[in-house]
């Protein structure tokens, strides 16, 4: 009865999955039929598209090898279950961010073509294309991790399916890392330098064709936000999934109850997230209304059918478990809300920046440094209550249950996220075709209520993952213990008191920081190398400034895509080598590394909210000033507010959002190494 359980669960997930995938087929050739424009439309948006197929390709390149060897050490050091699990998880991690990029590649077009039309017709084309995304996404998260724990359990027992599905998880992590880094990077570089030599040295509008770095900028948009954000929340979703049945295993002994649910959440996953997406597709509400109605009615819908399946798996306790379903959905509206306040351009904080651009560079960088800052506290307090309020309802099970069920609305999230590059590069297609300027205001204003669906939903990914850290942190205690015999298991405590759990949370807490810097300086070594081929291209070439020569945009993508594979190795291997670090020194072990994990979720949580929010405010803020307001473009307010955004887009696309992958990272190949390091470690 149990296996049937067991085996029924998994079953309907992976039906499920595959509707899920079924129906963004059918929304994909849906946006391939609408028209895509005028040839010189249809010209920009291929010159888009080659250079974010080129990047994607020459970094599947670079991350094959590191991929090979670290399947290769799995499977000699562990076994080659766990090994196939990473090659799986890290081959659907990467499918993932190139389906998210093919298909806003396709959907910028149309949606610049629907901008000249009217708003509406160009949000439900973006949004469109931001589903098809987020629909394949989740199927796909869904599908292989329940194709790959129905095979593995076939072949051997339920606590060794378990055991290999760590596997599964690193590789996702590890791949969205890349994902996240390299193309943050890449788009950044691009970004900043674009705006610092065409808006501030040049006095161009956003996308000017005569810009050298207009294309590659527009590119960046896709590799970085469209494959990065796909990545990282398929990553997350797959983390959450296999950190609730670890729990459900180690735990609770492999209670087939407690193991089905965190797969059937998947199929109310699906439904939830057809439902908002429905709801989106024919609102007439204004565009960011409209967008976040759709999130209310997901979490409606999810919140629902929580409650006749926790009743049927859990019928003595179905009220303790369904509580701690609906304290996940409630998460995701808090950070929603929370995040929307800080970061768009009609709440007072964004506006707070750009009354400080009046008075200077200086003034709009120290109001964007202390925003972001602020931002953390409601989140963390939330992330907080969240924990002991669903700790005491149902253990380390509950918390579990919270952040699978937080991820259930990650189908209309990823929408949400693909909607503002998709609308970005639309506006650039606009401008760079020469469209009229009221298609330009109808993309730019989609643009901002795209910034701030960006920012909420990183901050979407970035809470779920300080959640599900805490639950792979759990995973990781029981798993020592496990391996350990009855006298250390016994005596085995994590205490402040022990100088070998401070040294751990230094250690785990410098790793953020450390990753985040370099991570920042990659984007301000590539983006200089831009300015300076910009500036060349200008000085050698005056007919560019005059309309009369075309830029050699090729020079600009070929800098930023050498650069974002290049600067991208180190920081995306340190969690890797620290993790292996601590477990070979001696004299550190199982006891520094339990400390490097806490110290890893608390300090990379801090700085990821601060960088999104901080960094999505920022751009807001020279959004709103470029609508008219203290002086509009051109302003001393709005050169300052220029440089705000400069500094505040490596803060929440590159830094900021990269942290979340890497935090899993730590936690997950710390469990990991666990039966290869225990006799080393004398457990």
């Amino acid at each position: 009865m149990q296996t049937f359980l067991i085996n029924s669960s998994i079953g309907i997930s992976i039906g499920f999955s595959l509707l899920g995938i079924l129906v963004a087929i059918i929304l994909a050739f849906r946006i391939r039929s609408l028209d895509s424009g005028n040839e010189r439309m249809r010209m920009i948006a291929g010159a888009i598209e080659e250079g974010a197929k080129a990047y994607l390709n020459r970094q599947l390149v670079t991350i094959l090898g590191i991929a090979a060897v670290l399947f290769l050490l799995i499977g000699l050091f562990k076994n080659w279950w766990t090994a196939s699990g990473f090659l799986l998880g890290s081959f659907c991690s990467y499918l993932a961010g190139l389906i998210g990029m093919r298909v806003a590649v396709q959907a910028n077009v149309r949606t610049a073509q629907a901008a000249t039309q009217s708003k509406d017709k160009a949000l439900h084309v973006s949004f469109l294309g931001g589903s098809v995304t987020g629909l394949l996404v989740v199927g796909l998260a869904l599908f292989s991790v329940g194709l790959f724990y129905a095979l593995s359990l076939h072949y051997q027992g339920v606590t060794e399916t378990s055991s290999s599905l760590v596997g599964l998880a690193l590789g996702a992590s590890l791949i969205s890392v890349f994902a996240r880094l390299g193309g943050g990077i890449y788009t950044k570089a691009a970004d900043v330098g674009a705006d610092l030599t065409g808006k501030i040295e040049q006095n161009l509008n956003e996308d000017d064709p005569r810009n050298p770095a207009t294309i590659a900028d527009n590119v960046g948009d896709n590799v970085g936000d469209c494959a990065g954000m796909a990545a990282d929340v398929f990553e997350t979703y797959v983390v959450s999934l296999i950190g609730a049945v670890l729990v459900a295993v180690v735990v609770l002994g492999g209670d087939p109850a407690a193991t089905a649910y965190p797969f059937l959440v998947g199929m109310v996953t699906i439904l939830g997230a057809l439902s908002g997406i429905f709801y989106v597709s024919v609102s007439k509400a204004p565009p960011a209304k409209a967008l976040l109605n759709g999130v209310m009615v997901n979490g409606v819908v999810s919140s629902a059918l929580f409650l006749p399946l926790s009743y049927f798996l859990f019928p003595s306790n179905w009220l303790n478990i369904f509580a701690c379903s609906v304290v996940g959905v409630l998460m995701t509206a808090a950070i929603f809300l929370i995040t929307d306040y800080y970061t768009a351009t009609t709440r007072k904080p964004v506006q707070i920046i750009a009354h400080a651009s009046q008075t200077g560079h200086a003034t709009n960088i120290i109001a964007g440094l202390a925003t972001g800052m602020e931002a953390t506290a409601l989140p963390v307090l939330f992330i907080g209550a969240a924990v002991m309020l669903t700790y005491w309802l149902g253990g380390l099970y509950g918390v579990a249950i919270a952040v699978r069920c937080m991820l259930s609305m990650a189908g209309i999230v990823i929408s949400l996220d693909a909607f503002g590059p998709i609308t970005d590069n639309a506006g650039g297609i606009v401008e760079m075709s020469q469209l009229p300027k009221s298609v330009r205001q109808i993309t730019d204003e989609l643009d901002a209520v795209g910034n701030t669906m960006k920012a909420v939903t990183k901050g979407y990914a970035i809470g779920s993952a300080g959640l599900a850290a805490l639950v792979l942190f759990g995973s990781y205690v029981e798993e020592l213990k496990h391996f350990s015999s009855a006298t250390i298991a016994q005596e085995l405590q994590f205490k402040l008191q022990d100088p070998k759990v401070i040294i751990g949370l230094f250690i785990g807490g410098l790793l953020p920081y450390l990753f985040a810097a370099r991570s920042m300086s990659a984007v301000g070594r590539a983006a200089g190398s831009v300015v300076q081929e910009v500036r060349r291209q200008i000085r050698e070439i005056p007919g560019i400034l005059k309309g009369v020569d075309r830029p050699q945009y090729g020079r600009c993508v070929d800098i930023v895509t050498k650069a974002a594979l290049k600067e991208m190795i180190f920081p995306a291997i340190l969690p890797l080598l620290a993790v292996l670090g601590i477990a070979i020194i001696p004299g550190l072990g199982p006891v520094v590394l339990g400390g490097a994990l806490i110290g890893t979720i608390v300090t990379g949580l801090f700085v990821a909210i601060s960088m999104t929010s901080g960094g999505a405010a920022w751009d807001n803020a020279k959004k709103w000033i470029e609508e008219g307001n203290f002086g509009g473009k051109g302003s001393e307010a709005h050169a300052a507010a220029v440089t705000g955004d400069t500094v505040g887009d490596p803060y929440k696309d590159t830094a900021g959002p990269a942290i979340n992958p890497m935090i899993k990272v730590v936690n997950v190949l710390a469990i990991l190494i666990i039966p290869i390091f225990a006799k080393y470690w004398h457990l």
